[in-house]
């Protein structure tokens, strides 16, 4: 065999391995553009529950400054909404609305009177731009002291959304 033989044997051997490696890379810098494509899509998705807005603390007793805990967020799509006050182990503490329609965009506002248990009356009433201040009489005994959160279930998405961050109710 002469070397032109051997030197072309192993041309042929390292060009028969060069081909998968091509094809993996092919495929690595397409998956690398589908990866970029999806994730610049999701990042300009709204989420379900937009602006949620919450008092850091409360203090529903005679001395309070603050007798009810303010919550306040909007939907990106129009749905049927309960709203929950959860505790730190995720706990149902208190229901504030149960599959009430909210609309797309509009502020929706809740007072929560630090009481646990199911609303047994919303009073309603409009508050700026358009906004929707709903108060709920809950009539359960006072939630104890402690760490609280939102949980937004969505019925007709069959989503739900925990609040990005907590508030503490606060008692003497």
């Amino acid at each position: 065999m002469t070397s032109a033989t051997a030197r072309g044997q192993t041309g042929a051997t390292a060009a028969g391995s060069d081909r998968p490696a091509r094809v993996v890379f092919a495929l690595l810098v397409i998956a690398c553009f589908v990866a970029f494509f999806l994730t610049q899509h999701l990042k300009h998705t709204p989420t379900a529950v937009q602006s949620f807005k919450l008092t850091p603390y409360f203090s529903p007793t005679p001395g309070g400054h603050l007798k009810t805990e303010r919550i306040s967020f909007k939907l990106a799509q129009a749905d049927e909404v309960t709203a929950t006050i959860v505790d730190a182990s995720g706990m149902t503490v208190a229901t504030l609305l149960g599959d009430v329609p909210v609309a797309r965009y509009k502020q929706l506002s809740l007072r929560w009177n630090g009481r646990a248990g199911r609303a047994r009356k919303l009073v309603e009433a409009s508050g700026p731009h358009g906004s929707r201040i709903v108060t709920p009489k809950n009539t359960g005994r006072p939630a104890p002291a402690g760490e609280y959160r939102v949980r937004v279930s969505l019925r007709r998405q069959q989503r739900t959304v925990l609040s990005p961050r907590g508030f503490k109710l606060v008692r003497p």
